[in-house]
């Protein structure tokens, strides 16, 4: 069934809510995250522990909660081959396993076992899901006490980093606004806050199986089906701020690289404010030309062109089925959509052109005008 049906099928006004954690050497925190879910307003009908390559007690410690929870818990031990183990993979299996039990019309969630999740995270994520979002993505937050003892300049760097990305997401809400998210909203898409449909799920066939990246993989192939993603600020998971974590290329990696060295570019999701701006008003250009593209009302000779396209190559990806896999196959071939990266150094200045940028539209449309593109403030490389 496609997504867009999907998205206007309403689920069962108590759908099978099942939680599923990948858990690997998890004995100190597991507990703790095991035992929020006791507290929730609206508690799972299940809880999944993916048990993967543990060597420590936390398997004992999970089962000896197991007899004292008002949910159902599911504990599998499972071991990868060395060259498997990875988190991707145990999100992988651990949802694909929480999906049977959920059944077709039910939700999937997923965090971390070294996370907390808000006492109405479940409520919350269920709500949206029956409301029509097919995906739902949370925001993480440090715990403070751990975030206490990252050294400052990270704290500021990670605030720089963080501003920027909201700037250019309102940025996207203005150009090319989303109904399915409207603002406020974030940009994350953690594996430590996702809930999804079964059918949205098994629709994409399962989490991608690649070893590090898997939630924004997920959340990226729902986009190029049409998915209809919320990013809920309300929606939060309080996250251990360690810095020696399980999975290689995540979160504790980062801040102890980070208090080695500064990185030299910011996260690999942020550009150049003027590259966002140009960025999003193709997609808004694009986005008309597909739907239009049965009723010969679209420009497609000059929007080929200011893309880069041959005007036949252009019209043949504007014939995909989602916009999503239009628009994702366009951005990927355009010589005019190529990603630079943003240095460290120079975020401070392209907050304040995103603030330009933005302001511009303070009091009109977007779509009523286009502000003054000055050139970048910056030389960021590609």
């Amino acid at each position: 069934m496609p997504l867009d049906l999907i998205s206007h099928r309403r689920l069962a006004r108590h759908p099978t809510a099942v939680v599923s954690i990948p858990v690997r050497d998890e004995a100190d925190l597991v507990g703790a995250c095991i035992l929020a879910f006791a507290r929730q307003t609206r508690r799972p009908d299940a809880v999944l522990l993916l048990l993967n390559n543990c060597n420590d007690q936390t398997e004992t410690i999970a089962r000896n909660l197991s007899g004292t929870l008002p949910f159902a818990l599911h504990i599998v031990s499972h071991t990868f081959p060395p060259a498997d183990a990875n988190a991707g993979n145990a999100r992988r299996l651990a949802m694909q396993l929480a999906a049977e039990l959920a059944g077709t019309a039910g939700v999937l969630l997923t965090t971390d076992a070294d996370t907390v999740v808000a006492v109405d995270w479940v409520e919350k994520n269920v709500a949206c899901l029956s409301a029509g979002a097919d995906l739902v993505c949370g925001r993480v937050e440090v715990d403070p006490v751990e975030l206490a003892l990252i050294p400052q300049n990270l704290r500021v760097d990670d605030a720089l980093e963080c501003e920027f990305s909201r700037l250019l997401d309102r940025i996207a809400c203005v150009l090319d606004p989303d109904q399915a998210d409207p603002w406020p909203r974030h940009t994350e898409a953690a594996g430590a806050s996702i809930a999804v449909t079964v059918a949205a799920f098994r629709q994409a066939n399962g989490i991608p199986a690649v070893a590090l990246g898997e939630d924004r993989a997920f959340v990226k192939l729902l986009a190029r089906m049409d998915a209809r993603i919320r990013h809920d600020p309300t929606i939060s998971v309080t996250a251990s701020g360690r810095i020696h974590g399980r999975a290689e290329g995540g979160m504790a990696d980062t801040i102890r690289r980070r208090m080695r060295q500064q990185d030299r570019f910011a996260d690999d999701h942020l550009e150049p404010a003027g590259d966002a701006y140009r960025r999003f008003d193709f997609r808004r250009r694009v986005r008309l030309a597909w739907l239009d593209r049965f009723v010969g009302r679209a420009p497609w000779t000059e929007l080929a062109a200011d893309l880069g396209f041959p005007g036949e190559v252009f019209q043949s990806l504007l014939d995909r089925r989602f916009f999503g896999t239009a628009w994702a196959e366009i951005e990927a071939g355009s010589p005019f959509l190529l990603r630079r990266r943003v240095r460290f150094v120079d975020l401070s200045r392209q907050i304040a052109y995103a603030r330009h940028l933005l302001g511009q539209h303070e009091g009109g449309s977007a779509m009523q005008r286009r502000p003054n593109l000055l050139p970048n403030p910056t030389d960021s490389e590609r």
